[in-house]
């Protein structure tokens, strides 16, 4: 059996947030304020198992409707591009529903602060005041690339002059 779509963003949710999805649906709930990504995350994760069930049932449909040694009526040869075309759908749907929930991870992974990760911040300070410390006598600046970014970056407001 191959993994669905709820299954890949039900696995994608569980890595980011680092627990099962029971417990992430009932802290999404319980406390949506806390956490408002989460939140969005599992809503989507909502509106994908409902495509992903739309997926199955006209996957079904279509199947029953084109199996080896059935000749279908002719009134049912609509029924069978109808389901054709609702399965494109509901498939066009899950697909987007679950670049959405990567996308929303990816937006909480960049909202991480980078005080989550304090042996990088550090090695990030040690490199921007390498760049600062005075130079032994007699020799000239070695060709530096630039610091690195201690903290994040923010950006100017007001016209240029």
């Amino acid at each position: 059996m191959s993994t669905t779509m709820l299954d890949q963003a039900t696995a994608t949710i569980e890595e980011a947030w680092g627990r099962p999805i029971e417990a992430l649906e009932v802290l999404a709930v319980r406390r949506p304020s806390e956490d408002p990504l989460l939140r969005s995350a599992m809503h989507t994760r909502t509106a994908l198992a409902i495509t992903d069930n739309a997926v199955t049932v006209h996957q079904d449909r279509l199947h029953a409707l084109t199996r080896r040694g059935y000749v279908p009526d002719f009134y049912e040869l609509d029924r069978i591009t109808e389901s054709a075309v609702n399965l494109r759908v509901a498939q066009a749907e899950s697909r987007a529903y679950l670049q959405a929930i990567r996308r929303v991870v990816e937006a909480r992974e960049a909202a991480v602060p980078v005080a989550d990760a304090p042996a990088v911040r550090l090695a990030q300070a040690a490199v921007a005041r390498s760049g600062q410390a005075p130079h032994a006598s007699g020799r000239g600046p070695e060709p530096s690339s630039p610091s690195a970014v201690v903290g994040p970056l923010v950006p100017t407001t007001g016209p240029r002059r």
